[in-house]
This record gives C-alpha cells, structure tokens and sequence, in this order.
C-alpha cells in the first residue's frame, strides 16, 4: 500500500492519524492556516487514493471529480455528514466512514453544561459582574431547576442516550424523546417515546441532538417556539440549521421561552454583530461539541483506520452505508 496517496485536509489533525497513516501511504497534507479553504483543497486532490476529512467545505462531486476515477474511499472525521453529498459517493462507489460514538460522551458534556448554564442565567449573571450592576436580592438572578424537571430529547441516538445518562444523576423527573420510532434503548434509560409536539409542549429543557436532514432543517421555528413553555430551556449541541435562528431570537426577545444554550448556530462563525450576542437569556458556545484532547484523538485515530481498512479491501470500523 506505499503506493497509494491520502489527502489531509487539514493540517491540524491530531499526530496519531498522521503516524498510522504515514506508515503505509504516501501523505498529501494541506498546510494552509488556519484551514484550507475550498480551492485549495482541490488543488491538492488531483490522483489520491482516498481523503481524510476534516473540514466544513463541501464535499461533492467536485471534490471526486478532481481526484479522479481512482478515489476509493472516504474517511469524515466527523459524526455529522450534512457537508458531505453522501448519495453521489455512494453512487459512484466510494468508500464513506464517519466518527460516531467515540464523541457521544464529550458532546453530552456540553449539552449539560449548556442546560445548566442557561437555566441559571450565567451569561446575565457575568454582565452584571463586568457592568457593576452585581447586587444582592432575595428575588435577584433566579435561574430554574434542572432537579424534577421534564427533559426532552429530540433524536435519541448515542449522544442523546448519554445526555440522559449524565442528566439521570441530576434528580430530572422524567425524560421523553421523539423520533421516528421508539427505541429499546429508550425503555432502559426510563425515556417516554412521543410525538414531537407532545415533547415541545410538555418539556421545561429541550435537547437537540438529531442530524440534520431536509426533514429536520428549520424544524424548530416560530410555530414551535409558541407551543413551547414559556418558562422552557432550548438547547441545541446538533447542527445551527435545525434551528430558524431569526425566529428563536425573536422568541428570547419577546421571552417566549426562557433561555437557550447554543453550541452550533448559523452561520459557523458567528458575525460579531449577531442579536444573538446581544440577548442575556442566551448563552453561546463556538461548536466545540467534540472538542477536548482526547475525543479528537479518538475521532482521527479512527478516521484513520477506517480509510487504511477501506484502503485495503476490509470492512470499515463504522462505514456510512
């Protein structure tokens, strides 16, 4: 296998892929800083055997296009694939493999501390802190209690699964979800299956955690937010595009529901000039869901495996399809 070539795209990807890769291919990687943007990817995929994805461009029937006929696979570091044109690797045959699980523990992570942050106010509470508006009160900064409340979970997958699990130790009175089928996994972890309009209606904290589709972009928009409580908590540790972002801004403003925990939002990054930054009852993170030392290295050690697999006629570690 010394013959064949893997593109990198991104010259950040932790060294245990590099190493794995670089004993048995030759490595093509883009040095570009802080990323490489979409042509100079493609500049460097002329004759590759197979990529190594890691990046928020679009890959497409462009990108295969200019590989060429000999690309055989495809390894996303990366759960969600909603930049990828799987159908069209598929199509044409191509190896596709993508980075679950190993990431399910540290985006539950953010999704709890998210729900926690929101429910006690913290960005208020830091401006009132730098702003000297600090004062002491009985009724001053009362946030909600995560301890008896209502979850609901919308997509019940491995990440959702260890949102319940984590939110389980936090005395949390009942977990519903919905999706399009109820799941064993659900009657272990005590979670009622129902509709999504049961969920929006009933829930005191919300929890995005399903892909997005054309089925579930824009999916939480105006209409939602009204049957919403008005003393509930939106998180989304998802993708930005399942959410109407215009909509929940109004819906913080006009404190349709209580506060909301972003760690995903649209577009990636986030214009300085946002409404979004200028609402206290928000509390926002820069999509760094999967981001500790560990995880990533997970997620690269396993792209890299599955693209070596792929490479050499083996079943992938956790192929697309």
């Amino acid at each position: 296998m010394t013959e064949l070539k893997v593109l990198i795209t991104n010259h950040e990807v932790p060294k245990v892929a590099i190493d794995l890769l670089g004993e048995k291919c030759t490595l093509i990687i883009n040095e570009e800083k802080p990323y490489a943007n979409r042509e100079q990817i493609l500049a460097k995929c002329p004759g590759v055997d197979a990529i190594f994805w890691a990046s928020k461009e679009r890959l497409d029937a462009e990108v295969l296009d200019k590989a060429g006929p000999q690309m055989k696979v495809v390894g996303c570091m990366s759960a969600g694939l909603d930049n990828v044109d799987v159908e069209t690797l598929k199509a044409r045959g191509i190896k596709l493999s993508n980075t679950p699980v190993v990431l399910n523990d540290a985006v539950a992570d953010v999704a709890v501390l998210l729900a926690l942050g929101a429910a006690r106010r913290i960005t208020e509470g830091r401006r009132a802190i730098e702003q000297g508006t600090w004062r002491y009160g009985v009724q001053w900064q009362l946030g909600r209690d995560i301890s008896g409340s209502t979850v609901g979970i919308v997509g019940l997958g491995g990440i959702g699964q260890a949102i319940v699990t984590k939110l389980t130790k936090f005395g949390v009175s009942k977990f519903l979800y919905s999706g399009h089928k109820e799941k064993e996994e659900g009657k272990l972890l005590n979670a009622k299956f129902v509709t999504f309009d049961e969920l929006i209606k009933e829930s005191d904290f919300v929890i995005i955690a399903c892909p997005l589709t054309t089925e579930t972009k824009g999916l939480f928009n105006a209409t939602v937010f009204d049957k919403m409580k008005n003393t509930s908590i939106l998180i989304n540790i998802a993708r930005g595009g399942i959410v109407v972002q215009n909509d929940l801004v109004e819906a913080l403003q006009q404190k349709k529901i209580f506060a909301a925990g972003l760690d995903v939002m649209t577009p990636e990054p986030l214009p300085r000039d946002s409404p979004l930054l200028k609402l206290d009852n928000v509390v926002l993170l820069p999509h760094i869901g999967s981001a500790t030392i560990g995880t990533r290295a997970a997620m690269a050690q396993l792209t890299a495996q599955n693209i070596l697999m792929g490479l050499g006629g083996a079943p992938m570690f956790t192929p697309v399809y």
